[in-house]
C-alpha cells in the first residue's frame, strides 16, 4: 500500500479525493421514459421523481427532440417554482394539477435564475418542461388535459 500511495503524484491524489467526496446530486441521473397525452398530443416524457432528478432536470442538455420533454412528479400537491441555472434550451412549463389538468403555462429562458411559478390558489402535482413554445404551437391551453401521468 505505501508503494501504491508513494506512486501517486499530488494532484492526482486530489483529484481521487475529490471525486470520492463529491455530492451524490452532482452525479448524472438516470430518468425513467414514459409516454404522455397532452391534449392528445403524444410526448415522450423523462421522469423527474426524486428530489436529485428534480434538481438536475434539463440542465446542460443542449438538444431536445420535437416532442420530448421532462415531467416532474412532486410528492404533494402545493405551489411550484422553476428555474434554469446551467439550462442551454429555452423552456415552456406546464403546470399540472391532481386531476392532470394544465393550471398555467409559463416561457423560460436559459441561465436565468427567474422563478416561473405556479399559481398558487391552485395547488399542482407536476411540472412539464418542453421545447420553448411547444404548447403554443399545439394550441395547448389552460385547462387541457394531460393523461399517463406517474404515479407519485
Amino acid at each position: 500500500m505505501k508503494t501504491f500511495l508513494a506512486r501517486l503524484t499530488a494532484p492526482s491524489l486530489a483529484a481521487a479525493l475529490v471525486g470520492a467526496c463529491a455530492p451524490a446530486a452532482a452525479q448524472t441521473q438516470q430518468f425513467h421514459v414514459t409516454q404522455l397525452a397532452v391534449d392528445g398530443h403524444q410526448v415522450r416524457a423523462e421522469v423527474a421523481a426524486t428530489e436529485a432528478q428534480r434538481e438536475q432536470g434539463l440542465m446542460r442538455r443542449e438538444k431536445l427532440a420535437a416532442d420530448a420533454g421532462m415531467v416532474f412528479v412532486f410528492e404533494q400537491p402545493g405551489t411550484r417554482c422553476m428555474w434554469m441555472k446551467n439550462t442551454e434550451l429555452p423552456l415552456s412549463v406546464a403546470f399540472i394539477d391532481t386531476d392532470g389538468r394544465i393550471v398555467n403555462i409559463e416561457d423560460m429562458q436559459p441561465h436565468t435564475l427567474d422563478s416561473h411559478c405556479s399559481k398558487k390558489a391552485m395547488p399542482v402535482l407536476y411540472a412539464l418542461e418542453m421545447r420553448l413554445g411547444w404548447f403554443q404551437q399545439k394550441n395547448i391551453k389552460p385547462g387541457a388535459t394531460v393523461d399517463h401521468l406517474p404515479m407519485r
